[in-house]
């Protein structure tokens, strides 16, 4: 087995991330080998759990605390990067704890960034800003500022492809209506309701958030909780009852949140004023979407509508107007998403500020978490213990071939076909893609345009 070695070939160090498949653990999946084939000052390590009620991060610090930092130094070599971050949240007391063990022990040159708990601080820019100063451009990236942000989960999938083993799990926790939150261990396509049975559910009649309450992809009905499974971006399942708060407002029509804009908007701005994004410099202006969304039909010139509605396109979808800011609570994140669809089908691009100025007030409007949970009516399941790690063993998974932005991967197993743990089961696409291993030993039954399904062998 070929290990990759400090002060190794830089391309071989980049191709083993490729080789192994890893893609960013906590966001969108983007491909870590574009990311890492870059020279930049920060190597900043998100481990701040963008969203309440996740553990995985946390668990992960606790656990591998002298993984992560043996190979951030790793990856600060090969980035050329001076400044090596960990960025937390200060409360983080334990996590904290075994991180600075862990840089004592090996005398690395690495620091802990302890930040404030507010939402959504996980945010790459919000995170750039706080450990740099530094603004990202509109729609640009944290390397147009010199910084390169991986995610904690990231850094250890990192790890293990340096000593040649692909991505074929996934640390995810499960939290909301349990009896205690869990973290769990699952095979890439585990369904989520064999990782759900690990967990002991309080309801009944529930509905998952894959994620976090923010941003997550709500599954509300029996049958989508059924399909869905792990993939290598899955950090989460909050579990709630299916008559719960957010599932009302996460299943309202875009034409009904036109009507309701057009009729309770009160203009009074909240959402633009405390939008993360807009202060630290970023034009989104929420407030004059939803001023202007009814009559986006009879808008005509091309100049007029990228006045009226491009801000929308500096938006990152946190929904804190959502969720937090309107007291009328309207949806400006769901008509933001609306107007950046209707940008795109005009064929308008809305000009870059290259260089934000942040706000004044900026410090002052952050959304402290413990108000966020309790808007979100969710104070009732936050948990202060530790979980305990189970591992899943599915009877047989579905493994899709689109877990990262890009291409889909193509499959290179036929039906048929024996598999083992670690195998390639898909390779990336030519462009943005990604390659694609199994974490489950059978037999491969069924390929469809969505992904793989790999069965036990039959005795």
């Amino acid at each position: 087995m070929h290990h990759w070695q400090t002060g190794g070939d830089e391309m071989e160090f980049v191709e083993a991330i490729q080789k192994a498949g890893v893609v960013g653990a906590g966001g969108a999946g983007f491909p870590t080998h574009i990311k890492q084939n870059a020279a930049a000052e920060y190597l900043i390590i998100n481990a701040a759990e963008c969203e309440p009620l996740i553990e995985t991060d946390k668990y992960l610090c606790r656990t591998f605390a002298d993984r992560i930092v043996e190979t951030v130094e790793k990856m600060a070599a090969h980035l050329k990067a001076g400044h090596r971050v960990i960025a937390l949240k200060a409360k983080y007391k334990q996590e904290i704890k075994a991180l600075k063990e862990a840089i004592d022990r090996q005398k690395a040159g690495v620091e802990i960034f302890e930040m404030g708990t507010y939402y959504p601080a996980g945010d790459e820019q919000i995170m750039v800003e706080q450990v740099t100063g530094r603004v990202v451009p509109e729609r640009g990236l944290p390397l147009n500022v010199g910084c390169v942000v991986e995610n904690v989960g990231t850094v250890l999938a990192i790890a293990d492809a340096l000593e040649d083993k692909p991505v074929t799990d996934k640390y995810l926790s499960v939290t909301g209506a349990v009896k205690e939150p869990v973290m769990c261990l699952a095979p890439l396509g585990t369904p989520i309701e064999d990782v759900l049975r690990q967990a002991e559910l309080l309801v009944k009649d529930y509905a998952v958030i894959l994620g976090g309450p923010m941003m997550g992809k709500l599954k509300k009905d029996r049958e989508a909780v059924r399909e869905a499974v792990v993939t290598k971006t899955t950090g989460n399942l909050l579990v709630l009852p299916s008559d719960h708060y957010l599932m009302k407002r996460g299943t309202m029509s875009v034409e009904r949140m036109m009507r309701q804009a057009a009729s309770a908007c009160i203009q009074c701005r909240a959402c633009t004023d405390l939008c993360p994004r807009q202060l630290i410099g970023h034009n989104v202006e929420p407030h004059r979407v939803m001023r202007n969304i009814w009559r986006q039909e009879s808008i005509t010139d091309a100049a007029k509508f990228e006045r009226t509605f491009g801000s929308a396109a500096n938006c990152s979808s946190c929904g804190t107007c959502e969720m937090f800011s309107c007291p009328m609570g309207l949806s400006p994140r769901k008509m933001n998403d609306y107007a950046k669809t209707l940008l795109r089908e005009r064929g308008i691009q809305p000009e870059k500020n290259q260089e934000p100025v942040k706000s004044t007030a900026l410090g002052h409007r952050r959304i402290p978490t413990e108000r966020l949970i309790a808007r979100l009516d969710l104070t009732q399941y936050v948990s202060h213990g530790q979980p305990k790690l189970y591992e899943v063993t599915p009877k047989e998974v579905f493994v899709p071939l689109s877990q990262h932005i890009g291409k889909p991967a193509v499959p290179v197993a036929a039906v048929g076909d024996e598999v083992k743990r670690g195998d390639l089961i898909a390779e990336a696409a030519e462009g943005l893609s990604a390659n694609i291993h199994t974490g489950f030993e059978g037999v491969v039954k069924e390929i469809t345009p969505q992904g793989i399904r790999i069965g036990r062998r039959e005795a």
